[in-house]
């Protein structure tokens, strides 16, 4: 699984849109101005929304408990805020 280098983006305080897609075959980052992420798990119990936080945390090069998810718990449509 290559990730992109959103390393640009770290930055404290910086708000990331994403678009996610569980139950994909594959675990992906898109870069642009939307972040599209699919992750192969589940949207229940959660267990998309950590694989989101860890895959997204992976490519800014960050810890995943720097994300905070403030919008979009049970929708595609989520924002992440850095701490």
């Amino acid at each position: 699984m290559s990730l992109p280098d959103l390393s640009a983006r770290a930055l404290p305080g910086a708000r990331l849109n994403v678009r996610a897609t569980p139950k994909a075959r594959r675990n992906a980052v898109e870069d642009g101005d939307v972040l599209k992420i699919w992750v192969t798990a589940a949207p229940e119990d959660g267990k998309a929304n950590d694989a989101i936080r860890k895959i997204l945390a992976k490519s800014l090069g960050v810890a995943p408990t720097r994300l905070t998810l403030l919008r979009g718990q049970t929708a595609r449509d989520k924002l992440f805020q850095l701490d």
